[in-house]
């Protein structure tokens, strides 16, 4: 029972997860059905900013699935779905944009996402391993398993945290480039980023989730003792 009692740390996070997954699921729905004036696609605004910034090398592809839309520095390429590729909604804008700014932001060595990057392979060994080897430990009574699974643990805290800042700078460049260069209007603007904020909560509640998680292993390390 000392496993399960600690699963009430974990209830914030939830509750904000469910609000956040329903709110991007709601904000992106709404004005999906709101077209931009010019009538851009979210691959033309994508093509259009990756230009203007020098970008002309990286291809814009159709991705299948809903939300999954992405900027792969690894490969640098541009994934779009199909809402947001073909189209013309504030929504599909808001998003394409805000993958342009990961381009941008890949281009310009921007240090939180060049840290981010570099820890991905820790951060996904440690989402892989952290909880077998603590439950493990914890089962046979091995301390060193223990504190290493909290170790691996952490790196994946780290990873959540530093993604912060990351998407958010995407985020304010995405407007601020849809703003400058008149891609949408005014009235557009704002349930642009309305879209951006509802997304925002998403990794809010990843990090915090794992955070707490953190701190659900270190409870566990304690009682053990």
């Amino acid at each position: 029972m000392i496993f399960d009692s600690t699963f009430i740390i974990l209830i914030p996070a939830m509750i904000l997860a469910i609000y956040a997954q329903g709110k991007v699921q709601s904000t992106f729905n709404k004005y999906l059905k709101y077209r931009n004036a010019h009538g851009y696609t979210g691959a033309d605004v994508a093509r259009r900013l990756l230009d203007m910034n020098g970008l002309y090398d990286v291809p814009i592809e159709v991705i299948g699935g809903t939300l999954t839309d992405h900027y792969d520095p690894s490969t640098k390429v541009m994934r779009l779905s199909r809402d947001v590729y073909s189209g013309t909604s504030v929504a599909a804008i808001g998003v394409a944009a805000h993958e342009t700014g990961h381009a941008i932001q890949h281009k310009e060595g921007y240090i939180p996402l060049t840290v981010r990057n570099l820890i991905v392979p820790v951060a996904n060994f440690g989402s892989n391993l952290a909880w077998p080897l603590f439950l493990i430990g914890l089962i046979m009574g091995i301390p060193s398993l223990l504190d290493f699974g909290i170790i691996l643990f952490s790196a994946v805290v780290i990873f959540q945290i530093i993604t912060l800042p990351v998407e958010f700078n995407a985020s304010n460049r995405a407007i601020r480039l849809l703003s400058s260069e008149n891609i949408l209007t005014d009235a557009e603007i704002k349930p642009a980023r309305e879209v951006l904020n509802a997304a925002a909560l998403t990794y809010l509640a990843a990090t915090l989730t794992a955070i707490l998680q953190l701190i659900r292993l270190i409870v566990l390390r304690e009682e053990r003792d």
